[in-house]
């Protein structure tokens, strides 16, 4: 090999680096936009199948059934949004300035009460706190909630972002397809456009899913939560069952979040005999729904819609985790999916391939 043909070869290295890095900055640039892209294709998916059951079952011409699917989720994000309103407004109320003494008096009491409770037991876990002035700095929340307020405008733009590329998912659904095909040529656009196809259905069943895992919850929940008198048990269940999304931590979150307002809902009952009995109660409720959600909801859910075994989605989450953090342990099970059809159109003699996309 001559030094011409070398000098040629690393210049064409050192461009396909430049092209990388430059690509990599780019989408780094429009994070944001790829962020829409992803939630818009996650509702798109969602809707699929509504979409085909419109055009087939009554003949709703293309741009309506997209319409009408739409619509249909307006409506749902609309009442998920009533439901907050009143959690929001409480909130609200309590953490202005016109109530801090009222919150700091109601957090001290609290904090009293626990206290006293683990001393009569032998233990002063809460020793520490009982000196340490946790409100002290209590007067930046109301500066967050004007920052919280100064976002709107940008969630808005979200908002319509996502809508508008939605509708145009759903309405051209090959849109995103062509982009794709238009850097391949015809021999794998074939392999492709089947992968693809096998795909959407997949993640369509996947989300689908999904969205009864966290109604069953919600269901399992509100039922808890209201049985012992909480309020805002509606909201606090949705709330919860929402986070377990977010596999394995979320649940974990969730936990806290409604141990901590159930006893924040019955912060004027005496500690010991009512607060803790109560919040023991829903704790235990709590974890009989998650193992119901754990040993029977999520295997099903992901044996049926992906096609994979638990124990192979478990690593696969454990993975992305690690690597991605909760980002990557919410995109693990769907990015796998993908990559598992999209191996099996043109790997699908390799033996480990074979193996792990044998029930495709």
């Amino acid at each position: 090999m001559n030094s011409n043909l070398i000098i040629k070869s690393i210049l064409k290295t050192i461009g396909i680096l430049i092209g990388v890095f430059l690509l990599l900055f780019f989408l780094y640039k429009i994070q944001s936009v790829l962020v829409y892209i992803a939630i818009a294709s996650v509702i798109a998916l969602l809707g699929r199948p509504l979409n085909i059951f419109l055009k087939r079952k009554f003949k709703f011409p293309n741009g309506l059934a997209v319409v009408t699917t739409m619509g249909v989720f307006l409506l749902i994000f609309i009442g998920l949004v009533s439901l907050f309103i009143p959690l929001v407004v409480k909130q609200g109320e309590n953490l202005s300035l016109l109530n801090l003494e009222q919150l700091e008096n109601t957090v001290q009491n609290l904090i009293t009460q626990s206290n006293a409770f683990f001393l009569s037991h032998g233990i002063d876990l809460l020793d520490e706190i009982k000196h340490y002035d946790i409100l002290e700095n209590i007067n930046v929340i109301p500066n967050f909630l004007n920052e919280i307020v100064g976002t709107v405008g940008s969630i808005s733009i979200g908002l319509f972002s996502v809508v508008f590329i939605t509708f145009f998912l759903m309405k051209d659904t090959q849109i995103m397809e062509n982009s794709i095909y238009v850097f391949t040529n015809k021999k794998i656009e074939t392999k492709l456009r089947a992968s693809l196809e096998t795909i959407k259905q997949l993640l369509s069943r996947y989300f689908i899913g999904l969205v009864f895992q966290i109604t069953i919850l919600f269901i399992i929940y509100s039922i808890i939560l209201m049985i012992f008198g909480i309020e805002n048990s509606v909201v606090i269940a949705f709330l919860c069952a929402l986070l377990n999304l977010i596999p394995y931590v979320g649940p974990l979150i969730g936990c806290f979040l409604m141990l901590f307002l159930t006893m924040s809902s019955n912060l004027g009952l005496d500690f010991q005999s009512e607060i803790v009995p109560k919040t023991s109660y829903v704790f235990i409720a709590y974890v009989i729904a998650q193992l119901i959600d754990n040993f029977v909801s999520q295997p099903l859910i992901f044996s049926k819609s992906v096609k994979s075994h638990p124990l192979e989605i478990f690593l696969i989450i454990i993975i992305g985790g690690i690597l991605f953090g909760i980002t990557g342990m919410i995109l693990a099970v769907p990015t796998y999916t993908a990559l598992k059809v999209i191996l099996k159109a043109f790997l699908a003699k390799n033996k480990i391939v074979k193996s792990l996309t044998k029930e495709l």
